[in-house]
């Protein structure tokens, strides 16, 4: 009997074993101002924008031509909402379908005078009314102990829409 076939549609993505000494900085062209800071590069810059591009064409097939409303949580989230938005806006013009989009910005703040609070802040929360019966992407830069996220979750999930997905 064979074993079944694992599902790339679940796989994890790419591991990065915590042992493994990343690439030689020889391979890689980097600013001087890094030099003597760089101890390896973990992650090829060509290979999140391959990622990117993958997770554009996931969401491309998961919604099809259902319109979406993307949420920016920012600071750290701006750069990859912005890569992510450009791959699904190239896939939109080499299709035959497409997936209209629109792009909100919410920010959170959970310390005061370095400080952590213990209540995070959502600025820009006032204006989540218009996600009524939308299918949500959130897109968060690093999702961590959860605790953000599960703000932001709660803060759209009250708003009703009609579908949230994150990307982070």
């Amino acid at each position: 009997m064979t074993e079944p076939r694992e599902d790339t549609r679940t796989h994890r993505g790419v591991v990065i074993p915590d042992n493994w000494p990343g690439y030689c900085l020889d391979l890689f062209t980097y600013p001087e101002y890094y030099s003597g800071d760089l101890d390896c590069v973990y992650i090829p810059h060509g290979v999140i924008m391959d990622r990117t591009e993958r997770l554009a064409r996931d969401i491309m097939d998961d919604l099809g031509d259902h319109d979406i409303a993307v949420l920016c949580v920012l600071k750290g989230g701006h750069q990859f909402c912005s890569d992510l938005v450009d791959r699904i806006q190239v896939l939109n013009r080499h299709s035959s379908r497409s997936l209209p989009m629109t792009v909100d910005f919410i920010r959170l703040k959970s310390y005061l005078n370095d400080h952590s609070m213990p209540d995070i802040q959502v600025i820009g929360a006032e204006s989540l009314s218009v996600l009524a019966g939308k299918n949500v992407l959130i897109v968060e830069a690093i999702v961590d102990t959860g605790k953000t996220l599960q703000t932001v979750l709660t803060q759209v999930q009250a708003c009703k829409p009609k579908l949230i997905k994150v990307a982070g």
